[in-house]
């Protein structure tokens, strides 16, 4: 019995009829959005990105992309699908930013408003020019398109995204103090990640593309934003609708500030995915070429840096001092003097079970050693601290009383150096098979 085929050519000219049957509700869409001359709205994006990615898929499955005629739709599409994802968080963002309890001053705020405004406007406007460059693109393929508008009752609601807690690698807290400081704690981080970064203004063209080669690959895009989701994900599964949150003005704050940046930050990740997806070594030049006659990439990145990226930076700054504030109320800070035993040196495993100890309990926890002092959470920071002083024998330890209170146990336990079973049963979650 003879079997068919795993694949089978299409005639480029047949193909042509494929498009334009299961194109016809992006195409109509185009209709309906190149003729609406005002904002688009949250359902409008929404609903370029369903309509894309299934053009898109369409084409990947037929093997567009590795096909001369039909190469660059594939690569409009997909670059429209990036667009429409950064416009869907901005108008999100743009519709709630007046209700997000903040401490940004008055000037702060507009400044913030105005440039949520203008990365809208500018991702609005290039995603109608990808929108008319496919529908041409289309035509020029041999697709009939019809003048019927995208019906209103095709629109998808752009319903609230529902997802599990990012809770991997987090340990369950044991009171709303505790839970608080872990958010808080989390907030510090982050906004210490941006302050290192540098983030600034740049107008000169190379300078900024320096910067955003060294500081803004998508990589970097994305550890970026998974960081501020892991922090509004901790604030809402322990934080939100709490009793502690209704009696403490400064905590919805805080999460207005986290939530302003995190959706300047997917905006963000999707700017410089479309620039790097057609910029790397496998795209065909000439695609690159035809595509940067639709989208200018200079316009793309002083938006991705000198709105998106500058003012998820400003919002986290000045959540900052809210955080900073909030810290002290929920801990007990306290100082921990240990001295190690002349059997024990503090190198790489013990060091880590230090940071073991202050990740699960989520505050920050400061080590200083010979007047030099260091974040206890980076096994990184603490090493070269204490290589640079290997003489030393006496450590101070900063923090809440809880962590300092393990940390204590692990120094008088000789820091596991007889192995991990037989540290004290307190510090069971320490043993790797918990």
């Amino acid at each position: 019995m003879s079997e068919a085929p795993l694949e089978e050519l299409i005639s480029e000219k047949n193909f042509a009829a494929v498009l334009e049957t299961q194109a016809e509700m992006f195409l109509c869409l185009a209709n309906t959005l190149l003729a609406k001359n005002d904002a688009w709205a949250r359902g409008h994006f929404f609903q370029i990105i369903k309509e894309s990615d299934s053009v898109e898929a369409l084409l990947d499955d037929h093997g567009a992309r590795y096909n001369r005629t039909y190469s660059f739709l594939r690569e409009i599409v997909a670059s429209l699908r990036s667009f429409a994802l950064a416009g869907f968080s901005l108008t999100h963002l743009e519709r709630r930013i007046g209700g997000y309890p903040t401490v940004l001053s008055t000037a702060e705020f507009d400044s913030a408003h105005k440039s949520i405004e203008a990365s809208r406007t500018y991702v609005q406007g290039v995603a109608r020019k990808l929108m008319e460059a496919a529908r041409d693109e289309a035509l020029a393929r041999g697709v009939k398109i019809k003048r019927e508008s995208f019906p209103d009752s095709q629109y998808a609601p752009a319903a609230q995204r529902r997802a599990l807690p990012r809770n991997m690698g987090q340990e369950d807290l044991d009171d709303d103090e505790q839970m608080v400081a872990e958010v808080a704690s989390k907030f510090v981080q982050a906004a210490t990640m941006f302050q290192e970064i540098g983030v600034k203004r740049i107008v000169n063209e190379a300078e900024r593309e320096a910067f955003l080669q060294r500081c803004c690959s998508e990589e970097q895009a994305r550890v970026y934003e998974a960081t501020v989701h892991n922090l509004q994900s901790a604030y809402d599964t322990w934080v939100r609708n709490t009793t502690i949150e209704s009696t403490d003005p400064r905590l919805p704050k805080l999460r207005g500030h986290a939530s302003a940046a995190l959706h300047l930050l997917e905006a963000v990740t999707h700017l410089t995915h479309f620039v790097e997806r057609h910029e790397s070594q496998s795209r065909d030049e000439k695609l690159v070429r035809r595509l940067g006659a639709i989208v200018n990439r200079s316009e793309a990145r002083a938006v991705t840096l000198n709105h998106l990226l500058f003012q998820a930076s400003v919002f986290l700054k000045r959540g900052r001092s809210l955080a900073e504030e909030i810290l002290p109320s929920v801990t007990n800070v306290q100082v921990l003097e240990v001295e190690l035993r002349d059997d024990l040196v503090l190198h790489a495993r013990p060091a880590a079970l230090i940071v073991g100890i202050v990740n699960r309990f989520g505050t920050p926890v400061e080590l200083e050693v010979a007047g030099k002092t260091c974040n206890a959470a980076s096994i990184l920071d603490m090493m070269v601290t204490v290589g640079s002083h290997p003489d030393v024998r006496k450590y101070i330890f900063r923090g809440d009383e809880n962590p300092l209170r393990d940390i204590e146990l692990l120094f008088e336990a000789g820091l596991g150096e007889e192995g991990i079973d037989t540290l004290p049963i307190q510090l069971a979650y320490l043993r790797p098979d918990r």
